[in-house]
């Protein structure tokens, strides 16, 4: 099969490709620096030209609806006219959630089943390095805040680009589709996720103050919204302690 994968230099979008490649199939980066740009469609007809599938890996949380939500809708658009099956990435708990970013990605989802054309979406947990990022920004020196009762169920982003491949390469629905929400084996605690960070660079446990969820945002995070109710999603891949294990010892990043 061909398949093209936008944002497939990106970190996920590359181990997309490095799955498809390893099953023997024929895999097609997309990107501004092949030609393609989201924002404005250039590109995409031909990147898609003679594609059985595309999955959707790419973004720009700093361009506001430019990608996310109007640059995915070309996309959809693009495929269903061409006949290929999209397969895109999202977000568990988006509905209704007051984030910015995650009503864009509602309104790419959307957009997507307004497009008309085959279509897959997967909704995966918030990927191992992004839970690290969230616990170090809330820790100062030795001090971890925890803001109401916030967890987390990260997801290794392997085991999300397997499952993509899986999507791309298997049957493809007649319309638009919701694949089953996918998610990591642990549900940890900001602090617990903290406390494994420091311990990795070999720093004591954080000392912990408790703060309250205010604001919208804080209060959907606080009640779970980002974690799915139980027995709902599959769960699978790398513990986080076990991605962590394998990292730098200072962290960076996303």
């Amino acid at each position: 099969m061909r398949v093209v994968v936008t944002g497939g230099a990106g970190d996920l979008g590359s181990r997309v490709v490095a799955q498809l490649r390893e099953r023997g199939h024929e895999a097609v980066p997309a990107s501004r620096r092949t030609g393609v740009d989201l924002s404005t469609g250039s590109g995409l007809d031909a990147a898609l030209r003679g594609a059985d599938a595309v999955v959707h890996c790419a973004d720009d949380t700093s361009a506001g609806d430019a990608v996310t939500v109007y640059g995915t809708r070309r996309l959809a658009d693009v495929a269903a006219a061409q006949d290929v099956h999209l397969v895109h990435i999202s977000i568990v708990g988006i509905d209704g959630h007051p984030l910015p970013y995650y009503k864009r990605k509602l309104r790419a989802e959307q957009g997507i089943a307004a497009a008309g054309g085959a279509a897959t979406v997967l909704r995966a947990t918030q990927f191992h390095s992004l839970a690290a990022y969230f616990a170090r920004v809330l820790t100062k020196g030795p001090v971890a805040f925890a803001i109401g009762d916030m967890v987390i169920q990260p997801v290794d982003t392997d085991h999300v680009a397997a499952r993509l491949a899986d999507l791309a390469l298997g049957a493809r629905p007649a319309a638009y589709a919701r694949a089953t929400d996918l998610a990591g084996p642990d549900v940890l605690a900001l602090v617990d996720i903290a406390t494994l960070v420091r311990s990795h660079r070999g720093a004591p446990a954080p000392r912990v103050v408790h703060l309250p969820a205010v604001g919208a945002v804080l209060k959907a995070f606080a009640r779970g919204a980002n974690v799915p109710p139980a027995g709902t999603a599959d769960t699978g891949g790398r513990t986080f302690a076990a991605w962590l294990a394998e990292q730098p010892s200072r962290l960076s990043g996303r």
